[in-house]
């Protein structure tokens, strides 16, 4: 690697000055992979918070209401009589279907934020300039992170799904501010590899959050509110880094027209004072972007020109999206508990492990295999991990050793998405259209991406309790379950009260 980076001429040096930005930025980046993550782990201790503060008074009923079957005092006349078990059966589900509401809102309504905010992120980088525009979404991040962080004292649920909508209106905006920064000030043979450590950083985040979020840790009754609060630590870090970072030097070169300031950022960014081949290459794009027009969306599609690289576009992000990663990334804690894990959040923390490495694999490869056929190797190999997964889940009830088959799938599912669907997504639309309509597409993209993100936040637990039945051992006796399903209810409303 010193070699590589540190041994070649000014083109591929890596500064401090470089490596601060970056690492300044991809702060943001951070902070998107820990909201992604964040709330996996501690699901099952969010959604029983839910059922207390939603749900004690019904639990209430139902627990009366089996006492009152299971008593020899009130044994119902009949045995043909099922009014009694039948009020009780739909008291539960419409209190589960309540909690499983909320729950898919806490989850999908961060991708909701984002899909507003995707709009804005390259106008607002536009009027007040990348640095400030980050200053200014950490507000955000800030207000996002307190809502959640405060949540356990006020009704939990509001707080939450507020909490979390902020925090993807931020995350919405720096998905096209950061890749649109590192970008600008990453020389141009590295600029590839620099922009996958966009990537790299929200593997990290989640990472870290599913570490973080165990029971010992902070995913517990007592601390959970605590841990989804926490991405403001990288907020206010990212907000003093900032003012130590240079602004990028093509947005002063080109969209300002300050070249002394441009050249004294890059003189930083670079190194060195021979700044002529990066003035050359800007000079040129301004040249280019005063003789092409700012494109609309609409324009995008209406001209042939700028039609097939959209179109291709939109297809990597939608791709990216409906491969189904956010539905292991959100909910891999209770797909490892179907496939039989003893240890569920653990193998989750492998997955973010897994996830991490070969993110940083892709880093090296980016720039040596191609963009095109790292992807369409990571999609294929997604395509036959998803076949083995769903299989093995399926024979589970047949075969108890094809959890491992299952857990397998899963781990190579997400290596293969981090080959390439993962990162390169994000930096391919920049380099598919020039500086005119730039902006528009990269708006449009990430709308196509976080609109994907939402669709699978929101429905998978649904499609999950839907596909539940086959996924699940043989029945057993029904008195013998409708007895242990009284016990959990009492021992549940017990706990309920002592929480």
């Amino acid at each position: 690697l010193t070699e590589k980076f540190f041994m070649l001429p000014s083109t591929r040096r890596v500064t401090g000055t470089l490596v601060l930005a970056v690492f300044t930025a991809v702060l943001s980046s951070f902070q998107f992979g820990y909201d992604i993550g964040v709330i996996n782990a501690p699901q099952q201790v969010i959604i029983t918070h839910y059922r207390h503060v939603l749900g004690v008074s019904l639990d209430d009923r139902i627990a009366i209401n089996n006492y009152a079957l299971n008593s020899t005092e009130e044994l119902p006349t009949s045995l043909g009589d099922p009014t009694p078990v039948s009020w009780a059966e739909e008291e539960t589900m419409t209190s589960a279907s309540l909690i499983t509401m909320f729950w898919s809102l806490s989850v999908s309504s961060f991708a909701v934020g984002g899909m507003i905010a995707s709009f804005f992120g390259g106008l607002l980088g536009d009027k007040l300039g990348r640095i400030k525009a980050l200053l200014v979404a950490n507000i955000l991040s800030l207000v996002g992170a307190l809502l959640m962080g405060f949540s356990k004292l006020g009704p939990s649920h509001i707080l939450i799904i507020s909490g979390r909508g902020i925090s993807g209106l931020y995350c919405g905006l720096i998905s096209g501010l950061i890749p649109m920064y590192i970008g600008e000030i990453a020389p141009t043979t590295l600029r590839g590899a620099i922009g996958a450590l966009h990537q790299l950083a929200i593997v990290t985040g989640i990472l870290i959050s599913q570490i973080v979020g165990l029971d010992f840790i902070l995913g517990n009754h007592e601390l959970w509110h605590i841990l989804l609060g926490l991405s403001a630590v990288p907020a206010i870090l990212q907000c003093l880094l900032l003012f130590f970072c240079p602004e990028s030097p093509r947005y002063l070169y080109i969209k300002l027209d300050e070249e002394a300031k441009a050249k004294k950022s890059l003189k930083r960014l670079r190194g060195s004072d021979d700044i002529t081949k990066d003035i050359t290459e800007m000079r040129k794009e301004r040249e280019e972007a005063s003789n092409e027009k700012k494109v609309s969306i609409i324009q995008l599609f209406t001209n042939a020109s700028y039609r097939q690289p959209i179109l291709v576009a939109l297809m990597l992000h939608a791709a990216q999206q409906f491969s189904g990663i956010n539905g292991i990334f959100y909910y891999s804690t209770s797909i490892f508990q179907t496939a039989g894990i003893s240890q569920p959040v653990y193998a989750t923390i492998g997955v973010g492990a897994v996830n991490t490495v070969f993110t940083a694999v892709s880093v090296f490869l980016v720039e040596k295999a191609g963009r095109r056929s790292l992807f369409l190797i990571g999609m294929s190999g997604m395509f036959v991990c998803a076949i083995f997964m769903s299989v093995g889940l399926v024979l589970l009830s047949k075969f108890p050793w094809m959890n491992y088959v299952s857990m397998t799938a899963i781990f190579l599912f997400v290596s293969f998405f981090e080959i390439g669907p993962g990162p390169i997504p994000w930096f391919m639309v920049a380099e598919f259209f020039s500086q005119g309509p730039r902006p528009a597409a990269l708006a449009i993209a990430a709308f196509s991406n976080w609109t994907g993100n939402f669709i699978i936040a929101l429905c998978f637990q649904y499609i999950a309790d839907f596909c539940g039945p086959y996924f699940q051992k043989p029945k057993e006796n029904p008195l013998r379950k409708s007895q242990q399903s009284s016990e959990r209810r009492g021992v549940q409303l017990k706990r309920q009260k002592l929480l």
